[in-house]
């Protein structure tokens, strides 16, 4: 059984600027372009979720000083 390897947010950043790169040299034959591309696919998708479950903590965390604001 093998784990996935974790990876940080800015790590997957990094990783699709390097997938787009190796894409748009067009340099690699189809079967090895699809399977990046659905890695990168892959990566965009967790980078969403990230970036909407920091939205949410963000406006959580604003709500509940909003609400500490007005009790003063």
């Amino acid at each position: 059984m093998t784990k996935k390897k974790e990876i940080s947010f800015e790590g997957s950043l990094q990783r699709l600027q390097e997938i787009s790169d190796i894409l748009e040299k067009g340099e690699i034959g189809l079967e090895e372009s699809i399977k990046i591309y659905e890695e990168g696919i892959n990566l965009a998708n967790y980078c969403y979720k990230t970036l909407e479950t920091a939205e949410l903590k963000v406006t959580d965390l604003k709500k509940q000083l909003e609400v500490k604001v007005k009790q003063k």
